[in-house]
């Protein structure tokens, strides 16, 4: 047996070869013949793809089709549905709408998974139709339907695979909707879909069933993007905080699945065995929930998973380190292939059923001499009890069982200490050694078995190459900047200081000539350094990864950038538990969460950013007359970027290390993203602030599916901008083509002090990020506090009229349960002053006292200008899923802002050319 913390996928029992297996199967039906006295004549042919093949291949064949043609996604076959289409804001990204037909169900999941909405799997349609013309006999007829697959078992092979096509007016299963949906998304919208799913606490999908051609796909690229937390505690040592992909860690799996048909809901038990204490997270969809019972089109042998993990908990950690759970929909003998794949992988497999067909008792009759161990739960009372027990004695020395590997489970079993039984199994399994498997682990042993795997597109794996070559150099991240990245650090942050003086004296009035002199000679001086220096090689292989002719490569190279780096930067610090518990920094008045308590992890904006400084130092040199426009090597470096940001990627606009926006290459950008844009260039700016840990990012990426940087682990620490395209059909209504929305990410300090010249700089920033801004979203915690920064920023603005519509939205209020507080509330929380508000007020030196919030003349709180959010988890991370309550008023909080915009109650929208200009004089 291999150790606990190694994979031994190639200690599995030997492959039988073909020729054995089809002795086996002859074996086992001589054995079944002399069970039953079947003289039928066995044919096994060459046994290796017996079950996958179908008795009616042409109404097979077309289902996937009606599927795709049913939900309004058969033109997304071809040309796939991408991130940017699913993301796009439109007038249904303003109302609370249900689904009334078919056609609206992938967009209603997608708009609700983005939301985080515990509800996204709901396939529930509301015809849009008056209930009194409807005709009586028609609404008879539909709830006979609805008692009769209510009633029929949801684990009928037959009733699936036999069923009428789809209709308009058929339920569709949810099941069925999220295998069409992902049949019809490119790969980065399955990523999404799939780390949406992981955070709201779904079961994500594994292997992909292609009911027409049975060219299944293992979605190892699609889960890349989940990232997990849980609290390690190894043998006789201190217990710390771990974060890693599930694809990359290992963990003993086990898997279910079933045998023709079973009493007992094989998914209704994973949800029972995966949750803590007394309330049932649904992660599995199952046959109680709505539509659960309708029938399965496309859906059956799709392989299913999810993860146990401890929180450090006692009372709430079932088991001591993480668990997967493997679930294979449709039974196995018309699913080999995956159900190979499950004992391939897994430390022990149940089988749940109720009878024992000949056919898989030949099946499983092949898997003699498997490492893996074999579980089965019956309930005989329903079946053929007899044949059952000569079936298990049979298969008992063949598959190493005894018989405390056989449970029984019938009506009247206690559900609860049965699930305490199977969980005890699942323990006594882990704790003995047994095989750890990653999901690139399973993907290693799908290719094997002749399964597609998704990551082997030939773009995917040239970009992975590329970023294997540049993240192989990077032995420490602190050095590889230094030695690597060399325009940054200490050669920007003086040319942003003598940037920043010079500012300060064209501003000061009548300066003297001498001192702009001579800070322009100490600008080029450092500038020309800047420029004699050639990009380190790491910088030009990204380049090239960025520069292709293949938009789909650029992508990839994208991503595996950020995981390649993700795996290279240093370690976090252990934290105590609670700092799980809560996934963010305990607010403390006294604490000055200005300075992050990590180094800033190195990033692909790093890359970006040198790039942006050798474009600022050239286009210094140009405009001083010391370079040739012709000689310049580096012009078409914001081209490059502004593709990226056109794509979704977010691209840094003000340098967290020197706390200074790179003037030069944001106009660039901006002027590069204009010519692109071409005619759809109106623009509107959204903006978040507050203070680090207050949840602004998560709120930007529920709100509009962004992807800046959130959650407890380190991230960059500047200010980023993402792109939002407005469907053409709304951007007349709306009054713009795009938002342009910017994370102040951790500029903004919560320091309640104000002396030096980091106020002065957080305070000028949070002014510049204002008076870009149509919108503005400040981010409270607990505190009832606004940063002494973004309060002054306020008091600056009030001045000169430049006003954003702006939103307060106090999040995590132990007391306030709604999205909406009544007027009182508002009032108090508006009326009560902190010291740092006092002090801010005190240096604006308006001379009638202290300043609070409800005093600004912009600050009218029965106008709805303060918002109240509930906590983000409902129950104890990392096994809480989001709270609803947390997804419908950020949904609330959305609609108001867009409704805002379409009002006009902001400031006037923008072009990107005078975006430019507004860059420039702030």
């Amino acid at each position: 047996m291999a150790s606990p913390g190694h994979s031994d996928l190639g200690e599995v029992a030997p492959e039988i070869k073909a020729s054995e297996r089809r002795t086996a199967v002859a074996i086992a039906d001589l054995e079944w013949r002399e069970m039953e006295g079947d003289d039928c004549e066995f044919h096994y042919g060459d046994g290796t793809n017996e079950a996958q093949e179908s008795d009616f291949p042409t109404v097979e064949r077309s289902r996937l089709q009606e599927m795709l043609s049913l939900l309004g996604l058969e033109p997304y076959q071809v040309q796939k549905l991408s991130l940017q289409d699913a993301l796009q804001i439109s007038s249904d990204s303003m109302r609370n709408w249900a689904p009334q037909a078919p056609k609206d169900l992938p967009w209603n999941f997608l708009r609700k998974l983005q939301a985080l909405n515990a509800e996204a799997r709901t396939t529930t349609m509301v015809p849009d139709v008056p209930p009194d013309t409807r005709p009586v006999e028609k609404e008879s007829q539909m709830e006979e339907e609805i008692i009769y697959w209510d009633a029929a078992d949801d684990v009928s092979a037959d009733i699936y695979s036999f069923s009428e096509l789809p209709t308009p007016d058929t339920p569709v299963n949810p099941l069925d909707l999220l295998c069409a949906l992902l049949h019809a998304s490119d790969s980065f919208l399955q990523q999404e879909i799939v780390l949406k799913m992981s955070l709201c606490q779904f079961a994500l999908p594994l292997v992909l069933p292609d009911p027409e051609s049975h060219d299944h796909t293992f979605l190892l690229w699609a889960m890349r993007g989940a990232v997990r937390t849980w609290w390690s505690q190894p043998p006789r040592a201190a217990g710390s905080l771990r974060e890693d992909s599930p694809v990359l860690s290992r963990a003993p799996a086990f898997a279910f699945a079933r045998m023709e048909v079973s009493s007992n809901s094989k998914s209704q038990l994973l949800n029972a065995v995966l949750s803590p204490g007394h309330r049932q997270r649904d992660r599995f969809w199952h046959r109680d929930l709505s539509l659960g019972a309708s029938p399965r089109e496309i859906a059956d042998g799709l392989v299913e998973i999810s993860w146990f993990l401890p929180s450090g908990r006692e009372d709430l950690d079932i088991f001591p380190e993480p668990v997967a759970f493997l679930n294979l929909r449709g039974d196995i003998g018309s699913h080999w292939l995956q159900f190979k794949l499950l004992t391939e992988v897994s430390s022990a497999v149940f089988i749940l059923t109720d009878n024992i067909s000949k056919k898989e008792y030949k099946l499983l009759y092949s898997m003699k001499g498997s490492a893996t161990k074999y579980y089965f739960i019956l309930s005989p009372y329903r079946g053929k009890r007899n044949t059952n027990l000569r079936f298990l004695n049979r298969l008992i020395p063949v598959l190493k069982m005894d018989h405390s590997h056989v449970l029984v489970k019938v009506s009247s079993t206690d559900s609860a200490g049965f699930v305490r039984r199977v969980r005890a199994i699942v323990a006594h399994v882990t704790r003995a050694p047994c095989r750890r498997v990653s999901v690139e682990d399973m993907a290693h042993a799908a290719r094997k078995l002749g399964l597609k795997v998704d990551e082997d597109r030939e773009e995917c794996q040239r970009a992975k190459d590329r970023m294997e070559r540049i993240t192989r150099k990077i032995k420490d991240s602190d050095a590889y900047r230094r030695d690597e990245l060399r325009l940054q650090g200490d050669p920007w942050r003086k040319a942003a200081q003598v940037e920043k003086e010079l500012c300060q004296v064209q501003w000061a009035g009548d300066p003297p000539e001498k001192s702009r002199a001579e800070l322009r000679h100490r600008l080029l001086e450092l500038r020309t350094q800047q420029n004699g220096h050639e990009p380190a090689w790491g910088v030009q292989e990204f380049i090239s990864g960025i520069s292709g002719p293949s938009l789909g490569e650029k992508q990839y190279f994208l991503r595996w950038m950020e995981w390649g780096l993700a795996r290279v930067a240093q370690p976090r610090p252990r934290q105590p538990p609670e700092t799980l518990l809560t996934l963010r920094p305990k607010h403390c008045a006294a604490v000055d969460l200005g300075e992050p308590p990590w180094p800033e992890p190195l990033g692909v904006e790093h890359f970006l950013r040198e790039m942006g400084q050798f474009y600022e130092a050239e286009s210094c040199l140009v405009e001083a007359g010391k370079l040739p426009a012709g000689q310049r090597r580096f012009a078409h470096f914001p081209g490059l970027a502004s593709e990226l940001l056109l794509k979704g990627l977010p691209l840094e606009l003000i340098d967290g290390n020197t706390l200074s926006p790179p003037l030069r290459w944001v106009t660039g950008l901006l002027k590069e993203l204009h010519v692109r844009l071409e005619r759809r260039s109106r623009l509107v700016v959204l903006s978040a602030l507050g203070a680090p840990g207050t949840g602004k990012s998560t709120l930007l990426n529920t709100m509009f599916g962004l992807r800046f940087a959130a959650g407890g682990r380190p991230g960059p620490r500047g200010a980023f901008m993402q792109l939002i395209t407005v469907a053409e059909s709304f951007s007349q209504d709306l009054g713009c083509d795009h938002i342009l929305v910017i994370d102040s990410g951790g500029l903004v300090g919560g320091a309640l002090t104000e002396a030096g010249e980091r106020f002065e700089r957080e305070a000028a920033l949070a002014t510049l990020i204002m008076g870009l801004s149509n919108v503005t979203v400040v981010s409270l915690a607990e505190t009832r506090d606004v940063p002494p920064a973004i309060l002054h920023a306020f008091l600056r603005l009030e001045k000169t009229g430049h006003m954003p519509n702006y939103q307060f939205v106090y999040q995590n209020l132990h007391d306030v349960s709604a999205p909406g507080s009544k007027p009182r509330e508002r009032r108090q929380l508006a009326d009560q002053p902190g010291d740092g508000s006092r002090a801010t007020a005190q240096t604006e030196k308006q001379g009638d006292g202290i300043r609070t919030l409800a005093d600004l003349a912009f600050c009218d709180p029965e106008k709805q200008h303060i918002w109240h959010i509930p906590g983000l988890w409902h129950g104890v991370p990392p096994m809480a899923a989001v709270s609803l309550g947390y997804s419908e008023a950020i949904f609330e909080l959305k609609r108001c802002l867009l409704e805002n915009i379409r009002n006009g109650l902001s400031n006037p929208n923008k072009n990107i050319q005078q975006l430019i200009e507004l860059v420039r004089r702030l």
